[in-house]
């Protein structure tokens, strides 16, 4: 079978475009610009991509060898109102889906069992630590994290494995697709709300991915926001256990709340007892832009909603007391506006910010931007004492790099992506 993913460079895309090519399929795709993931999936086989979203390549694609099934992210449609390759494929009569479609049969052809990790936030270091615990309990096991790991590749298929754990993202309802046999919710807090128009309709989501789930693993406090009961089905654990700050030793506090969640949701499989996941979870090595380090004393997080970004903050200041410096890039217009109310004091602690234009991407047209100078006006007097606006340049690099050489810990919270802080500091501090 012959699969096109439109998008390919993006973190979800790339790394069933991996999965598909390992299971044997024929993998070729698009993206409107590079990536590190591009990059990623060249190097490991996937090499007949293209960057720009135009009828050429894909005609050309489809003419040495029929194209069987075009796949697409939620992105795609919304960034390309006049998607070309959208057009091709109907003149053609390719069939046409998005990412959880393909996904949802792949998972049917194969005869796996789906361990899903949802939330509005945890998925991506939740989904590592799950494939960290496989590896070394040897769970047969194929895998999607949205996130590079050092331990395995972004996506892996697993031809003699039983199971798959998937980071099931929530926009675009994509992880209403799937019935899992075990889930895991890192944690719930309203997002997407040009998806979920309220937070009723957010939680709502939840609850019919919860019904589809077999099994599933939630703390007490998501449990209590969408109105569920211990029972045979649900495992709901006491975030406040003191257990999980005893027991578990890595760095950060939502570090060791996703530890725990993932050793309890493994329990549920009888030959996992708690006490050696416990001894593997506590030498879990971390993944890439989650905390991650580009140069000592400097760091690069995807945290971008209040929680995350209150739970990468702790652990910053749990690694660096009161020297903890933010450069604050927001992961959208439109969330910028969601989330402006709590944004006032959530930078009081720090003894610097500095805020860099927003990164764009399937915004609200009809929405003010919120430019740095208003992002500013925004926070709290106190936070307003210590701030700045900045931009991508060399002022901006100078000034980290005499944070750094004060011995401050500067934390970069960045969209990702090509041409954001993330890809910026990278390419200016490279080691």
């Amino acid at each position: 079978m012959h699969i096109f993913f439109s998008g390919i460079g993006g973190t979800a895309i790339s790394s069933l475009a991996l999965i598909a090519h390992e299971a044997g399929y024929e993998v070729s795709g698009s993206d409107a610009r590079p990536s590190q993931y591009l990059e990623y999936l060249k190097q490991h086989g996937v090499t007949n991509t293209h960057i720009g979203v135009d009828r050429d390549f894909i005609a050309s694609v489809h003419a040495k060898n029929p194209i069987d099934w075009f796949v697409y992210g939620s992105a795609q449609p919304m960034d390309f109102p006049n998607h070309p390759e959208f057009a091709f494929c109907e003149e053609n009569n390719i069939k046409q889906s998005k990412r959880d479609e393909f996904l949802s049969q792949f998972i049917t052809d194969k005869n796996l069992k789906l361990i899903a990790v949802a939330g509005t936030h945890g998925k991506t270091t939740t989904t590592a630590m799950l494939v960290w615990l496989a590896q070394k309990l040897d769970l047969k096991a194929s895998w999607s994290v949205g996130g590079k790991i050092s331990f395995g590749d972004i996506g892996h298929f697993e031809p003699h494995g039983q199971y798959l754990i998937y980071e099931a993202d929530e926009f675009d309802r994509n992880f209403l697709s799937f019935y899992p046999h075990i889930s895991l919710i890192a944690g719930i807090d309203w997002d997407h709300p040009d998806i979920y128009p309220t937070r009723e309709s957010y939680l709502d989501a939840f609850r019919e991915f919860l019904d589809q789930s077999q099994r599933a693993v939630l703390w007490h406090t998501d449990a209590e926001a969408l109105g569920l009961d211990q029972n045979d089905k649900y495992l709901i654990l006491d975030d406040k256990a003191p257990d999980i700050d005893r027991r578990v030793t890595l760095a950060g506090h939502v570090n060791r709340l996703d530890a725990w969640l993932v050793v309890k949701a493994l329990a549920q499989l009888p030959q996992f007892p708690i006490e050696r996941s416990l001894e593997i979870i506590n030498r879990f090595p971390g993944l890439s832009r989650r905390f991650e380090q580009i140069v000592p004393g400097l760091y690069t997080d995807y945290a971008h909603t209040p929680p995350k970004i209150r739970g990468a903050l702790q652990l910053a200041h749990e690694t660096a007391g009161d020297n903890v410096v933010v450069v604050y890039e927001g992961l959208h217009n439109t969330r910028q506006h969601f989330i402006k109310i709590e944004l006032a004091d959530l930078f009081d602690g720090v003894k610097q910010l500095y805020v860099v234009p927003s990164y764009l991407a399937r915004e609200d047209k009809n929405l003010e931007l919120l430019t740095p100078d208003k992002i500013l006006n925004l926070l709290s007097n106190s936070t307003r004492n210590n701030a700045h606006t900045a931009t991508l340049d060399d002022e901006l690099k100078q000034s980290i790099k005499k944070h750094i050489q004060a011995g401050d810990l500067v934390l970069c919270l960045s969209a990702g992506g090509a041409g954001s802080l993330d890809d910026w500091i990278r390419k200016e501090f490279k080691q």
